[in-house]
Parts: C-alpha cells; sequence; structure tokens
C-alpha cells in the first residue's frame, strides 16, 4: 500500500505579516508550525503503514523553510518527503495550489491513497484535497472522521457531514480528507530526529513540472484574487452604566436603541 500525505507549513500565531502589494501572507519561515489538522492526516497515514505494511510520503507546497515541516513528518516515522517550491508558484489561490500539488504527486509515481489534513488554519478553505483529487481524476471523501476497513482495492470510511454521518467504499486510488479528534497525533521521534538530521529533501521547482504553463500556477494561475487582506482593528472604548439595576436597564436599553442594534 502506497500513501502520500499533503502537509503545510503555517504561521505559529495570528501576528502575521501581510504583502500590502499582493494581499497574502508573508511566509518567511519565522514563527511557523505545521498545519494542526495534517497532524492527524499523518497519524492515520501512519498507522496505516504499521497494519498494512505501507509505505508513507509527504508532500508540501512553500518557500524553503517548509522543509521543516517535511523533516518532522520524517521524525514521526514517514519513509520519504519532498517540496515543492518556486517563486513562479508564491500567491497560489486554492485552484493553484491544489493543481500545482497535483503535478508534484504525478513526480512521485504511482500510490493508493491520498491524505490530507480537513483544512489549514490560515485558509480555512477546506477546497484543496478535493480540488486535488479532480485534477488527478480520482474519487474522495471529506470530512473522514474514521477509517472502518481496509480492503485489497477498496478503503471504507465514515465521514461526519453537517446533518449526516455517511459510511462509503470507495476504490483505490482515492484522496481522503481527515476530521480531528478520533486519533491522537503522535511526537516525532527523537531518535529519527537524530539519525535522519543530515537527511537531503529533493525540491521540485517549476522546471520540472510537466505542465510548462505558467498560467496555470500561482498569481497567474489563481481565478480568485485577494483585493484586501488586513488585521482586525481592536477597539477598547467603553460606557459604564451606573445608577440602580433598573436605571442601568433603562440606560443600556436607550444605547442599543441609539445604536440600532433593537
Amino acid at each position: 500500500m502506497k500513501i502520500i500525505v499533503c502537509i503545510k507549513q503555517v504561521p505559529g500565531s495570528s501576528e502575521v505579516q501581510i504583502d500590502p502589494i499582493t494581499g497574502v501572507l508573508v511566509r518567511d519561515g519565522i514563527n511557523t508550525k505545521m498545519n494542526p489538522y495534517d497532524l492527524y492526516a499523518l497519524e492515520v497515514a501512519l498507522r496505516l503503514k504499521e497494519q498494512h505494511n505501507a509505505t508513507v510520503k509527504t508532500i508540501s507546497m512553500g518557500p524553503p523553510p517548509a522543509i521543516s515541516v517535511l523533516k518532522e513528518s520524517l521524525w514521526m516515522g514517514c519513509d520519504d518527503a519532498l517540496l515543492i517550491s518556486d517563486r513562479k508558484f508564491g500567491g497560489a489561490d486554492v485552484v493553484a495550489t491544489a493543481y500545482t500539488l497535483s503535478q508534484g504527486i504525478k513526480r512521485l509515481g504511482e500510490f493508493d491513497l491520498i491524505i490530507c489534513g480537513k483544512q489549514t488554519t490560515d485558509g480555512d478553505t477546506a477546497q484543496v484535497g478535493p480540488e486535488i483529487a479532480e485534477y488527478l481524476h480520482i474519487p474522495h471523501v471529506a470530512y473522514v472522521e474514521k477509517i472502518l476497513e481496509v480492503k485489497e482495492k477498496s478503503v471504507i470510511v465514515r465521514a461526519i457531514m453537517d446533518q449526516d454521518i455517511e459510511t462509503s467504499e470507495i476504490a483505490f486510488p482515492c484522496l481522503l480528507t481527515i476530521e480531528k479528534g478520533f486519533v491522537t497525533p503522535r511526537l516525532p521521534s527523537y531518535k529519527r530526529g537524530r539519525q535522519l538530521k543530515d537527511v537531503l529533501i529533493p525540491v521540485l521547482t517549476f522546471k520540472d513540472v510537466d505542465d510548462q504553463d505558467e498560467n496555470h500556477y500561482g498569481l497567474k494561475g489563481s481565478p480568485t484574487q485577494v483585493e484586501r487582506m488586513f488585521a482586525p482593528l481592536k477597539k477598547t472604548e467603553h460606557v459604564f452604566l451606573k445608577g440602580s439595576s433598573k436605571e442601568q436597564a433603562n440606560a443600556l436599553y436607550d444605547l442599543l436603541k441609539t445604536r440600532k442594534l433593537v
């Protein structure tokens, strides 16, 4: 069984910088971490590796510092990793990101299963995983809460939808996006970290992909553009209401009415 896990490096806090020209996040590798949802995807993949003698490869798209999350995946128990990185890929929306990842996945060779986290904490769209599957022309199931059974040519999963719980059987090769909560992600192994401290992770650039049309990648390949992105303003103004309970209640009602909130 051959498994590929898509992971991403995301900001480690809400204190991030925004490029005033492009309107995208500045990803300089400072104060970053692995996307929390991807940790659950990795844990699912590693358990399948232990149970079914599978191989697990990780792939990530990002600037050179994203190498760190790929190394972390190797320390957790994955077998190989690949970074997709090129300035031509920068500023991609979900469509261009999914297409670029699909190109990188093709370079990894044959696979049975692709596993992604449900979403990323910096985008929260939950669209990239299913779009990768569409570009690769394979079936997919999103919001998977549990893998119930792995068969020779298919997998049975349970997915949590808004109103329903669905059980599906899909044939390999396929893609799953994983919900958090039903497994506990493991920590990276200090021993593996020492053994793999000098490991070299290959980097896939624009010249390495099959499709050499620049209009399919990065900002050029993004049908959606961010017009403006900004940090929310912090308002600290406040009003003290004095008097008895009845007087305060009347004053609060008058205030809300003045501001057309009631």
